[in-house]
């Protein structure tokens, strides 16, 4: 079991970076508090920091996403195929980044914080959190794996959508 002081300085970390507007940093010390979980679950001020640290993170690559995916049509539609394949090589490298970012709080969803959530409220927050990060993994990816996201998407909405009314009728 990880010391309750562990705990707390991994927290009071998170929110130093929070300050310092330094989210990567904070996620990983957000990260630290819940692998650090052997009972119990994440307080609501815990919650709050890591969604806050989740989605300054993806929030910034999103953007970046969106504004090289701009780009890129602007240059097919002049025919400059040269700047497309750097374009493309570049989009690639950041959708590998919201990937990775999207995998890494999916992961924590389903093998910590869903598992050990007591209340229907963390529930509720955590499948809608689980939604947000299929969604956002759908937004950019193709094929199979944009299905496979939308309905991943869809079932965890749901799934916060039943805990909500569960919320509702207490």
């Amino acid at each position: 079991m990880v010391p309750p002081e562990l705990r707390e300085e991994n927290v009071y970390m998170a929110k130093l970076a929070e300050q310092a507007e330094r989210y990567e940093e904070m996620v990983e010390f957000m990260e630290k508090v819940v692998k650090s979980l052997t009972s119990g679950e994440l307080t609501v001020e815990e919650r709050n920091l890591l969604s806050v640290a989740y989605k300054n993170v993806i929030g910034a690559r999103r953007a970046s996403w969106r504004i090289i995916s701009s780009i890129e049509q602007k240059e097919e539609s002049r025919g400059n195929e040269d700047h497309v394949a750097i374009i493309k090589e570049y989009r690639g490298k950041i959708e590998a980044e919201l990937s990775k970012i999207c995998d890494g709080i999916l992961s924590l969803l389903e093998s910590n914080l869903i598992p050990s959530a007591s209340s229907a409220e963390s529930k509720v927050f955590y499948f809608k959190m689980k939604g947000d990060y299929h969604r956002y993994l759908a937004e950019f990816k193709t094929g199979a794996e944009r299905k496979e996201a939308a309905e991943s998407t869809l079932l965890a909405y749901k799934s916060a959508q039943v805990g909500s009314c569960a919320i509702g009728s207490i």
